[in-house]
Formats: C-alpha cells, sequence, structure tokens
C-alpha cells in the first residue's frame, strides 16, 4: 500500500502548485494523482495556438450539460485530462482577480482571502505571465482596439495586471513563451523542472474515484478523517494510495464534489436516494455551479485575416454599464476566427473568412446546481447550470446589451472597413426580445465552471470549506481548486486558481 506525507488529487492548475511548492521540502513526500497523460513533449498540448484542437478530444472529459430552457442545451464543458489540468489545454488569458473580486470573498465568509493579503501570492507565481506579444498582435485585432476605444470611450490598457481597472480595451496577458508560442502552464511552471525530485511521485492515467475515510474518533469527539483514496490505473488495478498528514483534493470544479459525493460526501437525501452510503451529511456540496456564459456575434470579413496570433483571441474589451458597479459588467472576447459552432445549429452558416465578438457576463447572476444520477462513478454528473434563470432578467440583458455595444464597434474605423456584412444574429435582428432569444440560445461558455464546494464561516451550513480550505466537518482534507470560489471573479479564473493553490501550499507550510 503506498503511502505518502501528502496525496493530491488532481495534477492540475492547482493540483500542481502544491504539489511543487510541497516537495521544496526533501523531507515530505507527496503523491499526485492524474487521471491524465503527461504533457511533456506534447507539442499538441504545449502549443498555445493548437487549443481549439484539444476540445472534445482525448484529453477532454467534456461533460454535457443538462436541458436548459432559458439557454443553450447543447453546450460541452471541457475539463482537461492531462497533467496541468485546464491550463494544459485552455488559451492561457491571465487575469489577476480584482481586488473587489477577493473583498467580495472576504465579505461572503472567506476570512483572511481579501485583496490585500491575496495581493502576495500574484508576486510568487512562476508562469510567466506577459502581454501578447507584438508580433502576435494581428491587424484586425489592433483595429478592434482602436475601434472599441473611438466608439465607446474606454481607455486603451497595456497591461491589464498593472493595476485595477473598471473599463478598459487592449490586448490581453498570456501565460506563455512568445518566442515558440509554447504555454507557461501549471504543469510546465511548477512541475517540469522538478520531475527528478525523489520526493514527488506523479501516478498518470490514474482515476481517483473513492475517498478513505476513518469513522469519528468518538473518545475525543473528533471528526472523521480522510487517510486517503482510492484509486485505478491504466491497466485497470485498484489500489488505495494513504496519505499520513493531508489529503488534497485538486479535481476541479466538476471532479472535486463529484468525488467527493460518491465518497458519501454530500447532501443527506440526495446521497440515500442512489443507495450511497452517507459518511458525512455536507448540503453545499455540488451547490452554487457558477460559470462566465456568453454568446456570440459573427461577421464575414473582405477576405483573409492576416496569420498571426498567439491563440486567435487575443484582444478584449471590459465595460462598466452601471457607475455603481464596484468591477466590469460587461466584458467580450474579440475572436479573429468566425465563431459558429453554436450558430450553425440555429441554421445560420460559418463565412470562409470571419471575426468574432463574444459579450460576457462578468457577475452572472444566476446559480447551478452539480449532482449525481447513479451511485458508479464512471457515469458522468449532471450539470445543471440554470443560465438565464436569474430573477431579474439581469444575466440576459448583459447579453443584449453586448450585441449593441459590438454593432456599434464594428461600425467604426478602423475595424469597419474590414467587415463585409453581419453574419449571425444579421442586421435584420434588432429587438430586445428577438436579440436575447438570439443570444441565449448561442450561448456557449467559457470553462469557467467553479463554486461547487465553496469557501465560506465556519457557521453557513451551505459552505463546504472553511477560510483553511479544511472540509467543514472532516479532518486531514482540504480542496484547492476553482470549486472553493464563493463567488466568480468579474475576469478569467485561471490565475485566481493558481493562487488558491499557492495560498493552500502556504496554509500547509509548504512556501516561504
Amino acid at each position: 500500500m503506498p503511502e505518502y506525507d501528502y496525496v493530491v488529487i488532481g495534477g492540475g492548475t492547482a493540483g500542481s502548485v502544491i504539489a511543487s511548492r510541497l516537495t521544496e521540502n526533501p523531507d515530505v513526500t507527496v503523491a499526485v494523482i492524474e487521471g491524465g497523460p503527461s504533457d511533456v513533449g506534447r507539442d499538441d498540448v504545449l502549443t498555445l495556438r493548437r487549443w481549439m484542437g484539444l476540445l472534445g478530444g482525448e484529453l477532454d472529459y467534456d461533460y454535457p450539460t443538462t436541458e436548459q430552457p432559458q439557454g443553450n442545451s447543447h453546450i460541452r464543458h471541457s475539463r482537461a485530462r492531462v497533467l496541468g489540468g485546464c491550463s494544459s489545454h485552455n488559451t492561457l488569458i491571465a487575469f489577476k482577480p480584482l481586488p473587489s473580486d477577493w473583498d467580495e470573498w472576504e465579505t461572503a465568509g472567506a476570512k483572511g482571502w481579501g485583496a490585500v493579503p491575496m495581493e502576495a501570492y500574484f508576486a510568487r507565481l512562476r508562469n510567466n505571465i506577459v502581454p501578447v506579444d507584438e508580433a502576435d498582435r494581428n491587424a484586425i485585432a489592433r483595429d478592434f482596439v482602436d475601434a472599441a476605444q473611438a466608439a465607446i470611450g474606454v481607455p486603451r490598457v497595456e497591461g491589464f495586471n498593472k493595476k485595477p481597472f473598471h473599463e478598459g480595451v487592449g490586448f490581453f496577458d498570456l501565460a506563455y513563451h512568445p518566442e515558440n508560442n509554447k504555454r507557461s502552464s501549471a504543469s510546465v511552471a511548477y512541475l517540469h523542472p522538478f520531475l527528478d525530485r525523489p520526493n514527488l511521485h506523479i501516478a498518470l492515467e490514474t482515476w481517483a474515484y473513492r475517498l478513505e475515510l476513518d469513522g469519528p474518533r468518538t473518545f475525543d469527539g473528533g471528526n472523521p478523517r480522510a487517510t486517503g483514496v482510492h484509486v485505478r490505473t491504466k491497466d485497470g488495478e485498484e489500489q488505495l494510495v494513504t496519505a499520513r498528514r493531508e489529503v488534497l483534493v485538486c479535481a476541479g470544479a466538476v471532479d472535486s464534489p463529484r468525488l467527493l459525493l460518491h465518497s458519501g460526501i454530500g447532501p443527506k437525501a440526495d446521497l440515500e436516494a442512489l443507495g450511497i452510503p452517507v459518511v458525512h451529511d455536507l448540503p453545499g456540496v455540488g451547490e452554487n455551479l457558477l460559470d462566465h456564459p456568453e454568446s456570440v456575434i459573427v461577421w464575414e470579413t473582405d477576405g483573409p485575416i492576416p496569420e498571426n496570433s498567439a491563440m486567435d483571441s487575443d484582444a478584449g474589451l471590459f465595460v462598466r454599464r452601471d457607475p455603481r458597479a464596484r468591477t466590469p459588467d460587461l466584458m467580450f472576447h474579440f475572436y479573429q476566427i468566425p465563431f459558429t459552432d453554436n450558430p450553425e445549429r440555429l441554421g445560420y452558416e460559418r463565412p470562409p473568412h470571419g471575426v468574432s465578438m463574444t459579450p460576457n457576463i462578468p457577475k452572472p447572476h444566476s446559480r447551478g446546481r452539480l449532482y449525481l444520477t447513479s451511485a458508479d462513478p464512471e457515469v458522468k454528473p449532471a450539470l445543471d447550470f440554470r443560465y438565464f434563470t436569474d430573477e431579474d432578467d439581469y444575466d440576459a440583458r448583459t447579453l443584449v446589451d453586448g450585441i449593441r455595444i459590438a454593432r456599434e464597434i464594428a461600425r467604426t474605423e478602423p475595424l469597419a472597413h474590414w467587415l463585409k456584412r453581419e453574419v449571425c444574429p444579421g442586421p435584420e435582428v434588432t429587438g430586445d426580445e428577438a436579440l436575447s432569444e438570439y443570444a441565449r440560445k448561442v450561448a456557449h461558455t467559457v470553462y469557467h465552471p467553479a463554486g461547487t464546494c465553496r469557501m465560506g464561516a465556519q457557521d453557513d451550513e451551505l459552505a463546504v470549506v472553511d477560510p483553511e480550505l479544511r472540509i467543514r466537518g472532516l479532518d486531514g482534507i482540504r480542496i484547492a481548486d476553482a470549486s472553493v470560489f464563493p463567488t466568480m471573479p468579474s475576469v478569467n479564473p485561471m490565475i485566481g486558481v493558481l493562487m488558491v493553490g499557492e495560498k493552500c501550499a502556504e496554509l500547509l507550510g509548504g512556501t516561504a
């Protein structure tokens, strides 16, 4: 029976950070349980611009969405099955969460996670975070930036991480190496340089399916304690990997709650209905499912677009429509490709050459839920994001406003001369109701599920972890990934997940 000081379940964004930091101490042994293969030497993974080829492929767990009466029921949520997790799979857009994002967490009960204490963790990150290189700045993306600044009156931003912002347009910061377009993912930055550490064991293509828990220590009134995890190797061999100190669950916002539920940790009634023995009644597991939904408006361009790019969505726009808002309340990615996967389902045709703007909801009001439909760990959980179900219709109205702003930018030079025609929704679609119906039916995800094991105060019955990331009512186990987010940051969340990993490592004594 293999035994280590710490067992990290998931070699993804946060898990890579934690394993690296803990093994800086040569006297500490760490096992990383990773369901996918290594990314070492894999150009299909390590080359950033090839990210779209990973969607739905062999390295994607590819989770479906339940029926969404108010939105798009065909959304597939990519979750990476490879070392580095989603940082080996995504576009590596690198935003430090805004101060108000962290302060919102503290207000929600995550004591010690406010903007002032969290600032230090960004400086510790090992990733190479740089603005999109000048050589990768496509001419049409440059003209989008100029047109947005002229049309909307927002400031141009050169380096979104230099200072907090409410509005702005510019090229993103990315975690990449511009000279060869290679990723600076969590695995590249935190694991690749240290793979020869004798105290670091990475078990690849090894799937964790149930936690091992000892009963409560009744003699001292203690809690049940996590002592390890049951895993299945690529060859089908089943093992129990045990932890002398702690088990660290870093499997992401889908697979962390999934693992807890199959281990008997979650809402008692739901577990009993599936015949799963209840170990710990914890009603918040799987609740508070968050995402950044966005829609798309597509134009055909008058001919091909120049080839240079970092990852085909290199620039973006933030708008604050409500001057009282503490953060941007509308965001756009500018895609240098016609992004028509969902519109084609409604009968639209992909143009030979085109671009897209994707209005995105930084602070969505809708909340969803993840739950099991079977006691069989092989059966994927149900993801019901409940898109556009907020009572005040804020989410849908945000997308309608976004389409109108996108059209205003498209009419403005120097972008306007590139655009031949609006493909979808099409210039004839103008009313609020029609725009809302279109925006919701073609809505997609930018793969930011979060919140399903949210952090909160000790007296918060729906909080799954406390501010030290410990699962409430259990000993010897913490969660560190996007599932602990109490609320959604208003920016792309990857850097926030890396910072969660750095803070978790510090809580464990694994970094200075």
